[in-house]
């Protein structure tokens, strides 16, 4: 992500120790937490001091290779991770990765913390590259909570698309859903667009759908906690009523999310 013209990853690990962006304090203060233990990080998912799918999951996945570091035991460890902010799925996924790898050894469950974090990076790069035909020259784009740099590792997954498209040239304005309780979008995705220098306007939730009926919006764009594998779509509050309200007007919307939950398959829905 960047940040006053330098690039960012939103979390890291180096040595026992795990960085992330202080979310929270976002956009009147930017820097990094420090997490020394496997608490710390567990303690920063659950106040939010990371959050998104992709970066939960990131967070996770160290948390984990912390607790082995730290001789924990790893079960008890595991279940304290899970049941931190049990909502998307990348959570619940790089725990299990985590913990069987460090069943090998403590180096592998680190190996594979740092894995499954490029593996993030790499994944919203390619929601990236692959949406970015989406977006047309001089596009108007709608979109609900944050799904950008800070909701991932890097590139995000409803912003990947947007990011990509402005830097290969294309003029692209952003309407960013304020996002209520928590105001991600008007704190969070709007301070992204700036640091991108990207147009956009923050708009009130309850403002899609008559933008959309007078013509103002090209397409909408949201991320996603999960997608089963039959195409069912959980997200933040409120994108269920974008949706309905592209269908009604007849507007394409799209949700980006690069991992699917298979287990939620239900042949028979």
């Amino acid at each position: 992500m960047r940040v006053s013209g330098t690039d960012y990853l939103t979390i890291r690990m180096e040595g026992e120790s795990v960085f992330m962006i202080d979310q929270n304090l976002l956009p009147f203060s930017f820097s990094f937490r420090e997490c020394k233990t496997w608490e710390d990080t567990c303690d920063a998912i659950r106040i939010m001091t990371v959050r998104g799918a992709g970066a939960i999951g990131a967070a996770a996945g160290f948390a984990m290779a912390q607790a082995y570091i730290a001789s924990e035991d790893p079960e008890m460890a595991a279940e304290r991770i899970r049941a931190t902010r049990p909502t998307a799925r990348d959570l619940f996924f790089a725990v299990d990765k985590v913990y069987a790898a460090g069943q090998k050894s403590v180096q592998a469950a680190v190996e594979e913390a740092r894995r499954l974090a490029r593996n993030n990076i790499d994944a919203a790069r390619n929601i990236g590259k692959y949406g970015e035909p989406l977006i047309r020259d001089g596009a108007r784009v709608l979109t609900h909570c944050n799904a950008g740099w800070l909701g991932f590792v890097d590139y995000g997954s409803a912003l990947s698309p947007v990011y990509m498209a402005h830097r290969g040239g294309k003029s692209v304005f952003v309407y960013a859903g304020e996002t209520r309780p928590r105001s991600q979008g008007a704190r969070l995705t709007a301070w992204e667009l700036a640091n991108e220098g990207i147009d956009h306007s923050i708009v009130p939730d309850n403002a899609g759908a008559y933008l959309m009926s007078k013509g103002m919006v090209d397409l909408v764009i949201t991320g996603a906690d999960r997608i089963a594998a039959n195409g069912d779509t959980a997200n933040k509050i409120g994108t269920f009523e974008k949706s309905h309200c592209c269908q009604a007007i007849r507007y394409p919307v799209f949700c980006s999310c690069p991992t699917f939950d298979l287990r939620s398959f239900n042949p028979d829905r």
